[in-house]
């Protein structure tokens, strides 16, 4: 029989014997009948679109809450019965029975903390990008979610999309033949070395913001100034973790993925520009190009070359890029076009180059489009090989592995070692200019104490 009319004669029956027992009633987990009711930690700037993705796929936003009330208006008024809290404790003790999943989209410097209590408690948990600030703290959350056995998930959404599939697929398919290095780029300043003097002033704390919350267990907590939030928050080294830290779950997730890349054997982080860490280290330098070092599982080398703030003015140009006209100033520009790509990547084979954009190898192709227009036309591109998330979607993904449906792609674990390489990288600026070798036993660097003080900031027990 047809499965459409076997279920049809079967009725309920045939959906029940199919669900896995851990579905069933009594086992604790949200079974595909019920709506997943999920509570939302951050509620302004990048965390609506969490929110409202959730709950245009289906879920519930049943908690609201926020240490700043200055910018949640529109996401209190779009969900009207949700209650709002100004401390998440507060909001998980008063509604915890009505808790399934959780979405953490607080500062850079506040995930981990957040994310291993809802853990904890038994919380699936969605959490914004980067997964933590520092080295440690991604092993800590990496431990609790492996403890709670809940769905865990980063934000790297691209992670998601059909074309990080399409990427995989073509190198596999040895398109651009053995892959060597990937340039990668991101033109956003996160830098406030002209502003350091503020930090000196003192500033009346808005009425509306709760900043010993905001701060969580940052050691010791700091003056309120203005230049930190709202949104700002990134480009002090206290809490965020610049424009490498904010674009690289992005840009270097198809490479990682497609590599099964581990941590770097080695980091060289070069600053641009006069950016002192002694002097400066408050906040991050205007840019940077920073190598990081691999060896793939076949033993061979591959390294890529982080561009970021001032420092893409000095990306080498593959000549099948220039070919097409290619140029830098077009590069960079913020524009949907293709040959646009203001935050991307080439990928250089022994045989060819891959360029990609900002999320999810999005806007992926063959260089020169000669090369691409003739792959599409003898139909040389590789069939499908692995499973496409339904709609490209992290938020239908997400929901769909609460209820029991197929695991997430970017969990903790996967995404904690983009980050962790990121977090690698960042804390070699603070000892710019050499080349740093990483122990993996002792999963710190073997040649600079400058470096592992940044990387294993300390942290308040508690807050």
């Amino acid at each position: 029989m047809k499965r459409r009319a076997f279920l049809k004669q079967a009725g309920g029956i045939a959906l029940f014997n199919v669900l896995p027992r851990r579905l069933l009633a009594g086992s604790g987990e949200t079974p595909p009948s019920e709506t997943v009711r999920v509570a939302a930690i951050g509620c302004a700037g990048r965390p609506v679109a969490d929110i409202n993705g959730l709950a245009d796929n289906g879920a519930e936003i049943v908690g609201l809450c926020d240490v700043d009330t200055r910018r949640i208006g529109a996401t209190r008024k779009r969900y009207p019965k949700a209650p709002f809290f100004t401390d998440y404790r507060e909001m998980l003790d008063k509604l915890d029975a009505s808790i399934d999943a959780v979405i953490v989209g607080t500062p850079d410097h506040s995930h981990a903390t957040i994310a291993i209590d809802c853990l904890k408690r038994g919380k699936h948990v969605q959490c914004e990008k980067p997964l933590a600030q520092t080295f440690g703290e991604v092993d800590e959350m990496v431990r609790a979610a492996k403890a709670a056995g809940k769905v865990n998930q980063a934000m790297n959404q691209g992670h998601a999309y059909p074309t990080l599939r399409d990427f995989r697929e073509w190198v596999e398919a040895g398109i651009i033949g053995q892959v060597t290095e990937a340039h990668i780029w991101a033109p956003a300043v996160y830098s406030c070395m002209d502003q350091l003097g503020e930090l000196k002033k003192q500033h009346e704390i808005p009425k509306e913001l709760n900043w010993e919350l905001w701060q969580n267990r940052v050691d010791p907590h700091r003056p309120y100034c203005p230049l930190y939030l709202p949104g700002r928050w990134r480009f002090w080294t206290d809490f965020g973790c610049s424009t490498l830290g904010d674009w690289s779950c992005h840009l270097m997730d198809p490479i990682f993925w497609t590599l099964d890349l581990g941590l770097p054997t080695a980091v060289t982080a070069e600053v641009i520009g006069t950016w002192d860490p002694l002097v400066h280290g408050a906040t991050y330098p205007k840019g940077a190009k920073t190598t990081l070092e691999f060896k793939l599982k076949n033993g061979k080398p591959f390294k890529i070359v982080w561009f970021d703030g001032e420092g893409t003015k000095q990306i080498p140009l593959p000549s099948s890029y220039t070919a097409d006209g290619g140029t830098l100033e077009g590069l960079l520009k913020r524009t949907p076009a293709v040959e646009n790509m203001s935050e991307g990547s080439f990928v250089y084979g022994d045989k060819g180059v891959l360029q990609y954009g900002h999320h999810g190898a999005i806007y992926l192709r063959a260089l020169p489009e000669s090369h691409m227009k003739e792959l599409r036309e003898s139909n040389a591109l590789p069939p499908q090989k692995y499973r496409r998330v339904p709609n490209g979607s992290p938020f239908r993904e997400f929901l769909d592995a609460v209820k029991g449906g197929e695991p997430v792609g970017s969990d903790f674990a996967y995404a904690g070692n983009i980050t962790q390489a990121s977090l690698m990288a960042i804390a070699a600026l603070f000892d710019p200019g050499k080349r740093l070798i990483w122990d993996p036993k002792k999963r710190c660097f073997e040649n600079s104490a400058a470096a592992n003080k940044r990387l294993y900031v300390k942290r308040l027990e508690k807050f």
